[in-house]
């Protein structure tokens, strides 16, 4: 039977008898439709809610005491407690349990001898517990823990693992935090251990008088895992990182680096993100260097973004600050791996300030290089520009269809005439661009006139004596092109075919700019996008003569019912009309007729597979004279093979592997990954090659494995960089992870990340666990 009782408060309490029948309350009482389950309970909702009882037999009062036992549970939002015999004080609201007692408190579990805790402030012990935390799935075992509220605990002679508890007396976890104590916070989600020693397989690996650790995915403040490494330049490396979480948008990051050959190396790194700035800093400071006579080393690494608002009729203000510095120029040969932009001999340094309104724009903009010369390989370093100011106006659909563009820009280059062997100077230039596009779905037709204007001032006089010069030229083309489309069938898939011809067409006429400095003008890349452009070379420094058409044809294949392309296929060649004597210093005058053929595919008709092509052909010679042919195979999550050619005629010639694969799999056997998990106890091989076919050997290579235990990842990588023709950089990295104990840092899995295309992190966090995940 049933017995319903009530006490002044919102307390109830529901006695079940093993004999009984229907109850009164069940009778009285229906059950209430709740819009959504709630993860988190308000403390309101748990003092106000009811508990429930059921156990074979009960005795006591429910005004005073309740005891029941035989399969005895206890039963009140966010709390489950299962024990032999349970024992309820109304006036303490105190639960003292005893005889295979298990405690779930939402959705972390304890399971031990004894129990007794106060309900609503969850203050109280537990006795000789097996414990598993709900967040990260951490677990152990200890002589007691004590509950000091919802949120704290303190746990004695303790042990903790992230390792999946397996049924028996016999499971021992990979790998072991034991501590003399261990206390968690679940609201900062941290734990702090004292008296701590870690063991992989029984074996110490370290041990500190106090660690922290989290408890959940988040960022935690603490020691990363540390790397190792040994390189034939700085020996053995050992790297110590340490992450400050100083605000859920900004972060540092201490790496302190050991090297046996050349010192210590502190590095850090400071990032931080708001809604309307964003930047990273990366600091590397070697006070001195045992490799280069003791010297201090250094370099400098940060970028900054941010927007101003200046308010809606008057637009925003967007600053970008950009630095990259180092202490010598041998910095990139001794740190082949520094952070990012550092590792090049041309640094850059910039500072702008742009503005934007509608169609008008404008800015400021101060840049300046620092280039690392080498006495084998002098590079002509980049000007300095200080400053760089302009105005802009881009007016789209006009009155008629017209779009105009100006460009008004003043610039003060600067260099070493050392190194450049031209004169500095103040340029400012003027580009004014009017075109009217006529478009349809089937055709589309743009005629374009532009006006260019460029007047000097130079810092020392030029070959010729002037000190100033001005040049004016304008330039005329016209774009157009058709659209042919088609349903077709192939290999059993309905698909919307394309035919795409375009034909292009450039006027402008020469003027002499043979004696004027080239500042900032450049050849394009011979691509797509360079041919059906008005100027062959970038920047402003040289507008050649050009009397050419460009012609192309394209084709695509696209899904008839979802409309993704699947196949593009192009070609396009350049046919001059007058040969171009305005070219870049160095160069000769272009006389060619026909430029080289440019064919590309794309092919995605499956989405495992991926093949992309560009071949540059000579018509004359009929003979290659650049390609790039590549391919890529992914499967599955963890299944990924990168293959890519790449030749230029009397230049280079490289072929390049990169994968990640499960080894199990090479050899027949079959462990699958879904959903971007990955099962316990398996290999991976994974690595880079690029070998140069012209000088028969390895250029630059990265072989690895990983090991994935569930619980623990190690990584083990071998690394050989060229430093030079005739040099290079190795080093072998280790690392080991254990899941659910640390952030992952710096070392192995960075060098893995930025060189092996798609690779994969193995224990990436999909989903949030939640009080229900492991609901009773």
């Amino acid at each position: 039977m049933f017995v319903k009782t009530h006490r002044l408060s919102p307390l109830f309490i529901l006695i079940q008898l093993a004999f009984g029948g229907q109850s009164a309350w069940a009778q009285t009482n229906s059950l209430t439709v709740s819009p959504k389950l709630e993860d988190k309970l308000s403390v309101e909702a748990i003092k106000s809610s009811a508990i429930y009882v059921s156990g074979d037999k009960v005795a006591g009062s429910t005004e005073d005491k309740v005891i029941v036992e035989g399969a005895a549970e206890f039963r009140k939002p966010g709390t489950v407690l299962k024990a032999d015999k349970v024992e309820y004080e109304q006036n303490k609201d105190e639960v003292f349990a005893s005889g295979n007692v298990r405690l779930n408190r939402l959705g972390n579990t304890f399971e031990g001898p004894e129990a007794k805790f106060q309900l609503e402030t969850f203050k109280g012990y537990f006795l000789k517990p097996q414990y598993q935390f709900l967040a990260n799935g951490g677990n152990g075992q200890a002589d007691k823990i004590d509950f000091l509220g919802d949120k704290k605990t303190t746990i004695s002679n303790a042990s903790y693992t992230t390792c999946t508890r397996i049924p028996g007396s016999k499971w021992l976890p990979d790998w072991v935090l034991e501590a003399s104590r261990i206390d968690t916070d679940s609201e900062e989600n941290v734990g702090e251990a004292y008296g701590a020693v870690v063991k992989l397989k029984e074996v110490p690996i370290f041990a500190l008088p106090y660690m922290s650790f989290p408890l959940n995915s988040d960022r935690k403040t603490g020691f990363l895992p540390p790397s190792i490494a040994s390189d034939n330049v700085s020996g053995l490396e050992i790297s110590t990182p340490y992450y400050v979480n100083l605000a859920p948008n900004y972060d540092l990051t201490f790496n302190p680096t050991l090297s046996s050959k050349r010192g210590v190396n502190l590095g850090t790194e400071f990032r931080y993100l708001n809604p309307t700035l964003s930047g990273t800093m990366n600091v590397d400071v070697m006070p001195s260097d045992k490799l280069r006579n003791n010297d201090r080393r250094w370099g400098i690494s940060a970028d900054h973004q941010q927007y101003i608002a200046a308010g809606s009729t008057v637009g925003g203000l967007l600053l970008n600050l950009e630095v990259n510095r180092v202490s010598d120029n041998n910095y990139w040969r001794d740190f082949p791996r520094a952070t990012g932009t550092l590792t090049q001999r041309i640094l850059p340094t910039n500072a702008s300030l742009g503005w934007r309104q509608g169609a008008w724009s404008s800015g400021l903009k101060f840049s300046k290089w620092q280039t690392l010369q080498d006495t084998g390989a002098v590079i002509r370093p980049p000007y300095d520009q200080l400053p760089h100011a302009y105005l802009k106006y881009d007016g789209l659909n006009l009155n008629g269809g017209f779009n105009l563009n100006v460009n008004t820009e003043v610039t003060h280059f600067k260099s070493d005439p050392a190194f450049t062997t031209q004169v500095n100077g103040t340029r400012a230039f003027n580009q004014i661009e009017i075109s009217r596009p006529f478009k349809s779905p089937a055709y589309f037709i743009t005629p374009k006139a532009k006006f260019h204007n460029a007047t000097y001032q130079f810092d020392s006089p030029l070959r010729n004596g002037d000190t100033s010069a001005s040049l004016s030229v304008p330039t005329f083309s016209l774009d157009s092109g058709l659209v042919f489309d088609r349903s077709v069938r192939l290999w059993g898939r309905d698909l919307t075919q394309t035919l795409e011809p375009r034909g292009f067409y450039v006027y402008t006429p020469y003027r002499e700019q043979s004696l004027l400095p080239n500042y900032d003008s450049a050849a394009r890349d011979f691509n797509f996008a360079a041919l059906f452009t008005e100027n062959p070379y970038s920047g402003n420094s040289r507008i050649p003569d050009t009397n050419v058409f460009t012609y192309g044809l394209s084709s695509k294949f696209l899904d008839a019912n979802s409309g993704a392309e699947l196949v593009r296929l192009g070609m396009a060649q350049r046919l001059r009309f007058e040969d171009q004597r305005t070219i870049l210093p160095g160069n000769r005058i272009q006389t060619e007729r026909l430029s080289d053929l440019l064919f590309g595919a794309t092919v995605n008709w499956d989405p495992h597979w991926s093949v992309e092509t560009t071949q540059q052909v000579s018509p004359n010679e009929s003979r290659l004279n650049r390609g790039v042919l590549g391919v890529r195979y992914a499967p599955k999550d963890f299944h990924v093979v990168s293959a890519a050619y790449r030749y230029q005629r009397g230049v280079s010639e490289q072929a390049e592997l990169s994968w990640q694969w499960p080894m199990a799999e090479l050899f027949g056997a079959s462990n699958d990954a879904t959903d971007g998990a990955v099962s316990n106890g398996r290999w991976f091989t994974l690595g880079r090659l690029n070998y140069s076919l012209t000088e028969n050997k390895m250029v630059d290579s990265i072989l690895g494995f990983e090991y994935e235990a569930g619980c623990w990842v190690a990584r083990t990588v071998v690394e050989n960089v060229s430093s030079s023709s005739a040099t290079s950089n190795r080093r072998i990295l280790f690392q080991l992870e254990l899941v659910g104990f640390g952030s992952v840092g710096p070392g192995a899995l960075k060098t893995l990340r930025s060189n092996i295309p798609r690779y994969q992190y193995l224990r990436e966090q999909v989903d949030t666990p939640n009080r229900f995940s492991n609901f009773e």
